[in-house]
């Protein structure tokens, strides 16, 4: 029997279904819990920050594990393990009789989750160095579709019962489970797996690990505050055109589907064209110079209709990501690469726990009588400075290294 081809398809479904699982249950999470919890919304809203914020907890504790795992055992058993878990955990959260079963299952949604790491290893893998780039690409694609299809599927299922939504996810999860079983081929040679330590995999060794790789280092931290800048869309983006625009949400959901959609386009297409043509160390820089650009209109526009054009542009910055992930994927060895990608994922899970947190201060304090001057823009300008410090951080990751950066 020929061996199978390395599956690209099945890990682009599998990074497109864990984000339309958690889109999928955005919209009746809150409502759910308001409902088993009991005590009224300003309870359940206080709950639900914890679900979210236990989320990524989970995800910063064990990225670096499931990713060194994956560089011991191979990527296969890692991603079908962490899909069948998740597929029973949205069975658990959609039967859960009481509040405390739902902490269980966030937290099991958190540890299944964290395969991301293990998928986008799975990438490198089967990536030539001159193609992780653009491959990387893909990952964001998924994303943007999965964020297009979620909410909007998950509050159409909620009509029908706050609990189907969990059930869907769960069914497509496990037929993908199934799909990948029977389909998935190996990516890691034998040859290249290590032996699992305790040290790589906790998130503090992990990011400790870091300093034997200078470019790596300097390229993390710009992956970290472009992640962090990034929050500032799922945090305050409702409550930020609502309160300037007066926008409902018919105009937020088209919004978030025009974001959704732009993100396929450019990381799904554009990167495998541009990349190549520019190299890695200009998209990056290109992309985090549109970035900035883009956060300081959306706090600075008059008027709603500008953010649509600004959503077009900045698309752009989704450059940016793929082609850091790029440089950091070629600059380790391929019996590293769970371990790096289980640390950025941590990485990303921390920006994912503290950025909420931050914008939705800003805003707040922007709006309140102690503010020198209101300005609901501010959140924007922030992420506009964090996504400034990234590129200079990439920059300078550069001009250190230039031999290793420049790369194929």
């Amino acid at each position: 029997m020929p061996p199978r081809k390395p599956a690209l398809v099945f890990i682009f479904i599998t990074l497109f279904l864990d984000i339309l699982g958690i889109g999928l249950v955005v919209p009746i999470l809150p409502k759910l819990v308001e409902e088993v919890a009991g005590g009224g919304i300003d309870r359940a809203a206080y709950l639900y920050g914890w679900l979210i914020g236990l989320y990524a907890l989970m995800q910063f504790l064990f990225a670096p594990v499931i990713g060194n795992l994956s560089d011991r055992f191979g990527r296969r058993p890692v991603i079908l393990l962490s899909l069948f878990g998740s597929g029973l955990d949205y069975f658990l959260l959609a039967w859960a009789p009481t509040l405390a079963w739902f902490f269980v299952g966030r937290i099991l949604s958190g540890i299944t989750g964290a395969n991301y790491a293990a998928a986008v290893a799975y990438i490198a893998d089967v990536s030539p160095p001159e193609r992780r780039a653009m491959n990387f690409g893909l990952v964001g694609a998924a994303f943007g579709l999965g964020f297009i299809f979620g909410p909007a599927l998950g509050g159409w299922l909620g009509d029908y019962g706050l609990r189907v939504p969990f059930i869907a996810a769960g069914v497509l999860t496990l037929l993908n489970w199934l799909y990948g079983f029977f389909i998935l081929p190996e990516s890691l040679k034998v040859e290249n797996r290590r032996r699992f330590q305790l040290g790589r995999a906790n998130p503090v060794g992990a990011l400790l690990q870091l300093r034997r790789h200078r470019l790596v280092l300097g390229l993390s931290f710009s992956y970290f505050l472009s992640g962090l800048a990034h929050q500032v869309y799922p945090s305050i983006w409702v409550l930020y055109t609502g309160y300037r625009y007066g926008w409902g949400t018919k105009q937020t959901g088209l919004s978030l589907a025009l974001v959704g959609l732009m993100t396929a386009i450019v990381q799904g297409g554009l990167t495998r064209r541009v990349i190549p043509k520019i190299g890695e160390r200009r998209a990056a820089l290109f992309g985090f110079g549109v970035m900035a650009v883009a956060l300081t209109g959306y706090g600075l526009a008059p008027e709603g209709w500008i953010v649509y054009p600004i959503i077009v542009f900045g698309s752009l910055s989704g450059l940016a990501v793929p082609a850091i992930q790029g440089m950091i994927s070629r600059t380790v060895g391929d019996d590293e690469q769970g371990g790096i990608q289980g640390t950025l994922t941590a990485l990303q899970s921390v920006a994912g726990a503290t950025g909420p947190l931050l914008a939705t201060a800003v805003f707040g304090f922007f709006l309140s009588d102690q503010a020198p001057a209101v300005v609901p823009g501010a959140p924007f300008f922030l992420s506009s400075a964090l996504a400034v410090m990234a590129g200079f951080l990439a920059a300078r990751s550069f001009r250190r290294n230039p031999v290793v950066a420049g790369g194929p």
